[in-house]
């Protein structure tokens, strides 16, 4: 059971679902209280599109969406190996962020057709690119290195405090490697109280917390992915990953999205400001300064 500090909603567009739903404002939905209908499996990999919306709205996720094939996966892959052997595995680990002002892959990846394809769907025609971060958990049999259940925009300083992650394996993401998990509807209860991390190990910023019980992990699901293909999170899904102990890397990059109407009204966990960049549609609102696309085409 989840006890949210703010009003509970989700930016869907066009959305028609079977809830208790009450429509506000274009373009947008506010969801008061919603049970969980069954889920449909999720081994299949899906065509991004329209039809996860109501996916979305209900779980907070979808996923196994391809992004590229294998060759260009591969291709990805060797442009992050040689990134991480310049920055070295610690900085690797954590430490890359928007690195998609520098690295030209990165900004392929957020700027990519497809991926921007899937998230207009499900935030609608204006989308600014608000970040980008590795996670890379390296394989290690005894290893530690976790990240704790959070929410992403807990500390992000957003007014709403809306945005959506996309999740790129670069590599194979599975439950031997430590894959991503989440807590299938958690978004629903608004943004939760955070407290800091017990164990350690936490590759979280600040070390944050968000208190889950027994019953919620024990639903959880693991996001498996392949390498070339995506999940996408609401930024209030509660989520987090187990320890690397396999003999194999898992890197994938995340990149944080989100609409002109959003402000920021209070720094962030990394103690600045965000620098966005426009990627799709218009900005009519004019709360960021918004940086110029870092690489042409």
């Amino acid at each position: 059971m989840f006890v949210g500090r703010h009003a509970v909603y989700c930016d869907v567009p066009r959305l028609v679902i079977e809830s208790r739903l009450f429509l506000c404002q274009p373009h947008r939905l506010f969801l008061l209280r919603t049970s969980a209908p069954r889920r449909a499996p999720r081994d299949k990999p899906i065509a991004p599109g329209a039809d996860r919306v109501p996916d979305y709205a209900r779980d907070g996720y979808v996923t196994a969406i391809p992004v590229v094939d294998s060759q260009a996966a591969a291709a990805y892959r060797a442009a992050f190996d040689a990134l991480a052997a310049r920055e070295g595995r610690d900085a690797s680990q954590i430490g890359l962020l928007d690195r998609h002002f520098t690295d030209e892959f990165i900004w392929r990846l957020a700027s990519h057709r497809t991926v921007l394809d899937s998230v207009e769907s499900l935030l609608g025609p204006d989308v600014l690119l608000l970040a980008t971060h590795v996670f890379c958990k390296y394989g290690e049999p005894t290893g530690r290195k976790f990240v704790a259940w959070h929410q992403d925009v807990t500390y992000w300083g957003l007014e709403p405090p809306m945005a959506l992650t996309a999740w790129y394996a670069i590599d194979d993401a599975d439950t031997e490697n430590g894959c991503m998990r989440v807590i299938p509807g958690s978004h629903l209860h608004g943004v939760l109280d955070h407290g800091t991390a017990e164990a350690e190990g936490n590759l979280l910023s600040i070390n944050q917390e968000v208190a889950v019980s027994t019953a919620d992990v024990q639903r959880a699901e693991d996001i498996v992915l392949r390498a070339g293909h995506m999940s996408l999170h609401h930024g209030q899904l509660v989520h987090g990953s187990l320890p690397n102990r396999s003999s194999r890397r898992r890197a994938g990059l995340t990149i944080r999205y989100i609409t002109p109407d959003v402000r920021q009204t209070e720094r962030n966990s990394y103690g600045r400001g965000w620098r966005p960049v426009l990627v799709r549609g218009s900005d009519r609102h004019g709360h960021f300064d918004i940086c110029d696309r870092p690489f042409a085409g």
